[in-house]
């Protein structure tokens, strides 16, 4: 084993310093960085815990989401019917579920079977189990039952936080802060960590709006003072605006475009008043419906609608066909920025509130960070000054081989483009242990060796080899408890899962690559007859 052709020599060193080359950009000023080819400005970044910044825990509102998918389930069903022509009364949701009377006793089985086809097998684990999202029933005397099983809601909700955390991540990227955390959190609750960011009330506003935004056509059948008297058509319904004195609009409930249909949303300034506005553009489809509606209702005002608060209320004076347009409604230049970021974000599938926030000062985060540097430095003190009083010449080849390992680390996680945190720190402080445990069992392993009457060439060489099982069967064990905790761990606990992961790879490939090639090139130089061990 302690033989290297030259190619492997090689590769072995170029490995290892291609490696450590990574881990250069973190000893440079960001500013600098900047500056540098795209390729070489991946860096670790620092956590919260080291950096500072705002820590929010958002969770959704699961009611929501039950009372939507209720409503979409009730739509549904009417479809159905007046598609199959057949005739119905008392179509309401109750509980978990919605309830229809078929009219004619002999229209139920055609109803019962049609009605049928919306139920459809949850995807995933669930689907091969049996489960379906609808289970439909007669309840007898023509009332048909269409109820929402929980699995349903469960698998609803988690596709819900799924969307959420791509949507949340959007529009938290368009603050222009420096790598988000934003994960999942239990089965409704999403974690948003920003570092840098000290005032998190910008970041409450925008997360904490649904920016679902339609427009709709006004009702002008019905005055708002009649319609807030409970005169109001079944179509349509009594929105308030945005912005005061509150005035009431009757909106119709037919969505004419959404905003799903926008491509792009930008602030600019009106030219004739100069104030603040948000300048819109559909996507093909968008424009499409966008023309059709404006054509069609020349002379009509139509309603801008934002989470059900009208923000403008324009009158259409010609068809609109460029597929683009203006909101404006007393914008202030941040208020008309932070609706264009919530635009071209997306809306949130469902309402989330703020249930815990933490504000991290960067005094904190400096503490945290010299800290760790000096328990970082006080380790592997101790652990390079045991190395050379126990195993002499030898532990200084393991010293050397533990300060490339910790650089390596550092060139992963940059590569990785790795958040570090404090329980980070304490993986690679951990790592180093590590690391200087596998030269230990090679060394004792050769001392046995040694002890049994081997020659100092073979006993080295049957160190290296036997050791070999002892120290994969250790590494492996703590990878894979390293592996646990990155799969059910969250913040933190990840954090230090990726840093011990990271540092027992590079572990394996110092002990048993570098340290072996440090070793057989120290044999070859002085061909030992004894070993300074």
């Amino acid at each position: 084993m302690l033989y290297f052709t030259r190619w492997k020599a090689l590769g072995i060193i170029l490995t290892a310093l291609v490696v450590c080359l990574c881990a250069v950009p973190n000893f440079f000023p960001e500013a600098t960085v900047k500056t540098w080819p795209a390729w070489a400005q991946r860096h670790i970044v620092l956590g919260l815990d080291l950096q500072g910044g705002s820590y929010l825990l958002l969770e959704v509102d699961s009611n929501f989401v039950k009372k939507e998918r209720l409503d979409a389930v009730r739509d549904d069903v009417r479809r159905t019917l007046r598609d199959a022509k057949i005739g119905y009364t008392g179509l309401v949701s109750r509980g978990d579920g919605v309830e229809v009377r078929i009219t004619k006793d002999t229209d139920a089985p055609t109803a019962l079977s049609k009605l049928r086809e919306l139920s459809q097998p949850l995807g995933g684990l669930l689907g091969s189990s049996g489960q379906r999202s609808l289970e439909v029933s007669d309840a007898g005397g023509g009332l048909i039952r269409l109820t929402i099983p929980q699995a349903a809601i469960t698998e609803r909700i988690r596709q819900t936080i799924e969307q959420s955390i791509q949507i949340v991540e959007r529009r938290v990227n368009e603050l222009g802060t420096v790598e988000p955390v934003i994960q999942r959190q239990g089965t409704d609750r999403i974690l948003v960590q920003v570092p840098g960011l000290q005032d998190p009330t910008q970041l409450k506003d925008l997360l904490g709006k649904t920016a679902k935004m339609e427009f709709r056509m006004v009702d002008t059948s019905v005055p708002p003072d009649q319609a807030l008297q409970g005169r109001v058509p079944p179509d349509s319904e009594v929105l308030q605006s945005a912005s005061p004195p509150n005035q009431p609009y009757v909106v119709k409930k037919q969505v004419l475009v959404s905003g799903g249909d926008l491509s792009d949303a930008q602030t600019g300034f009106d030219q004739r008043t100069n104030e603040p506005i948000v300048t819109f553009r559909f996507n093909s489809a968008g424009s499409r419906k966008f023309a059709q509606a404006t054509t069609e209702n020349v002379g009509q005002p139509f309603a801008i609608v934002l989470d059900n608060k009208v923000i403008s209320a324009p009158v259409i004076r010609e068809p609109i066909t460029g597929g683009s347009g203006q909101i404006s409604g007393n914008f202030t230049v941040q208020s008309a920025n932070e609706l264009a970021i919530l635009l071209r974000a997306g809306a949130l599938p469902a309402p989330l509130t703020v249930i815990e926030e933490r504000t991290v000062g960067p005094g904190l985060g400096a503490d945290s960070i010299a800290k760790g540097e000096l328990a970082s430095y006080v380790g592997s003190i101790l652990v390079i000054v045991f190395m050379l009083v126990t195993y002499r010449l030898f532990g200084v080849f393991a010293n050397i081989a533990v300060i490339i390992n910790v650089a390596m680390i550092f060139g992963v996680l940059s590569l990785l483009n790795a958040t570090l945190t404090l329980p980070g720190i304490a993986g690679i402080v951990l790592t180093v242990g590590i690391a200087v445990d596998s030269n230990v069992l090679i060394y004792e392993r050769i001392r046995e060796e040694l002890r049994g009457g081997r020659n100092a060439i073979s006993a080295i060489d049957a160190g290296f080899k036997r050791a070999l099982a002892t120290i994969l069967d250790s590494n492996i064990t703590t990878f894979i408890a390293a592996a646990v905790l990155f799969y059910i761990g969250t913040g933190p606990v990840r954090g230090f899962a990726v840093t011990l992961g990271v540092g027992i790879l590079t572990t394996v490939f110092t002990a048993f690559t570098l340290t072996r090639l440090i070793v057989a090139w120290w044999v070859r130089w002085k061909r030992p007859q004894s070993v300074p061990i």
